[in-house]
């Protein structure tokens, strides 16, 4: 292990709240309360749905109750990565037809302009630029896949975007060994942290009711539950993405996938020089077990994998702290990237966690007869994803409480999605653990072994997670 990998800063939550500073926690609930709308978790789902919400009908009183501090999960550990994708997209089209699918993701391309344009209206200045998604190939079994998957894309309606061979990739950025990549317009860099705070102060501006460090323990119809009291509500919106499980009742609802993150130091002019990378794309890869990075707008590389991929028991972590192992593993692919970075300095690193259902297809519901709704499940794409969900929940919302009819989102094929839970322990760790395994061994192989046929191996880890 790089000794640099030993100095980094560890936990902390991410990097993106040591880059911009934590908040000043917002005052916890002091008794009983009620509104028209709560919801649960301050992140971007809970968040965005408030926003959307109190615009739509500013005569609602609307509660965020958060555990921690808004953007203490997911929002504020991610990759920055505001895209395009969305989980469930293939299987959406098995139960509901090709052009249900085209419908779900042309609403998630026009989400990403979406984002920006709501940070630019309300200033919220997160470190945006709109350079689009580049994902690399660099064995022949991963330009196989490439070529497959772009082709897809295309299928679904996205006809901008490009395919490319090994030079006009390395025009964009010079990753060793890659032999070709695709891109697409529908993807942009941002600054998480920067995003989930300017968020927090636009929905307060509203007039939206904030508590922090008020974790909810039960939700039932027309109540949240927490220690320092509960608030009843016609409308209950469950937002809490990788800390479902948390829950009463929600143990095996989603599973808390854990992902990690490294950062590098600032990278010299010559450096840069060295990559490319002046587009500052998102860069992403087609390895089973996949890696996702940013140029971040202080000239650092900011790159993600899975590490240690579940806790026993759906536990989540400990402020991000992440094993030394899964540090070394992602300089691993920092370096085999960019083999000229060998000796740059890694100066932090930390873990989230991400909700993954037991099919990987992101939901959005919202029970009539309960009033209960939730929204996530976004195994990895929620940046965008939850902006989407929660313009869904409010028109679902308008809907049933008669100010408004159905809408374009309503309509789209995962409205109102049921899947089943998860395996009890020992059952769920243990398939975790191996399909994660069997990924990488598969990785492994193919680089070991070029042939444009993917490893058997994980098409067998794909069976065992229930992915296709």
């Amino acid at each position: 292990m790089n000794s640099s990998a030993s100095s980094a800063v560890n936990g902390g939550v991410s990097f993106w709240y040591a880059d911009d500073g934590l908040p000043a926690v917002r005052e916890p609930l002091t008794g009983d309360a009620s509104a028209d709308v709560v919801i649960v978790g301050g992140g971007y789902t809970g968040l965005w749905t408030a926003y959307y919400l109190k615009k739509a009908a500013p005569f609602l009183r609307i509660t965020v109750l958060e555990q921690k501090f808004c953007g203490y999960g997911a929002s504020g550990r991610n990759g920055g990565w505001l895209y395009n994708g969305i989980a469930g997209r293939d299987r959406y089209a098995r139960l509901h037809g090709h052009e249900a699918a085209v419908r779900l993701q042309k609403a998630m391309n026009d989400t990403v302009a979406e984002v920006i344009a709501v940070a630019r209206a309300e200033g919220i200045d997160a470190d945006i630029h709109h350079g689009g998604v580049l994902e690399v190939a660099t064995t022949p079994a991963q330009l196989a896949r490439l070529k497959a998957f772009h082709a897809h894309e295309l299928a679904h309606g996205e006809t901008d975007r490009e395919l490319y061979g090994a030079r006009q990739t390395a025009e964009r950025i010079r990753v060793a060994d890659a032999v070709g990549s695709t891109w697409t317009p529908h993807g942009a860099r941002l600054h998480p942290v920067k995003l989930v705070k300017g968020l927090a102060a636009a929905v307060e501006a509203l007039g939206v009711t904030i508590h922090e460090s008020t974790p909810v323990t039960e939700i039932r119809p027309k109540h949240a539950v927490t220690p320092y009291g509960t608030v009843r509500a016609p409308y209950v919106l469950r937002c809490t993405e990788g800390f479902t499980a948390a829950l009463k009742g929600q143990r095996r609802t989603w599973l808390p996938m854990n992902s990690s993150m490294i950062a590098t130091e600032p990278l010299t002019e010559e450096q840069w020089a060295a990559i490319g990378w002046a587009g500052r794309e998102t860069l992403g890869d087609m390895a089973h077990a996949y890696m996702y990075a940013q140029r971040t707008a202080d000239g650092r590389i900011a790159l993600g994998g899975r590490g240690v991929p579940y806790r026993f028991g759906s536990r989540t972590d400990n402020d991000g702290r992440t094993q030394e192992a899964t540090v070394a593993a992602l300089r691993e692919i920092l370096t085999r990237f960019f083999p000229s970075l060998a000796g740059v300095r890694i100066e932090h690193a930390w873990s989230g966690v991400l909700g993954v259902p037991r099919d990987w297809c992101a939901t959005v519901t919202l029970d009539r007869s309960t009033g209960l709704g939730w929204a996530g499940g976004y195994v990895g794409s929620g940046v965008a994803t939850a902006n989407l969900a929660a313009r869904t929940l409010r028109d679902l919302v308008r809907q049933d409480s008669g100010q408004g009819g159905r809408t374009e989102l309503t309509e789209l094929p995962w409205v109102g999605h049921r899947v089943r839970k998860w395996e009890p322990e020992p059952f769920r760790w243990l398939g975790v653990q191996g399909m994660y395994a069997t990924y990488r061994a598969a990785d492994r192989r193919e680089r070991r072994y070029p042939d444009t046929r993917s490893s058997r191996l994980a098409r067998l880890a794909d069976r065992v997670a229930g992915r296709h």
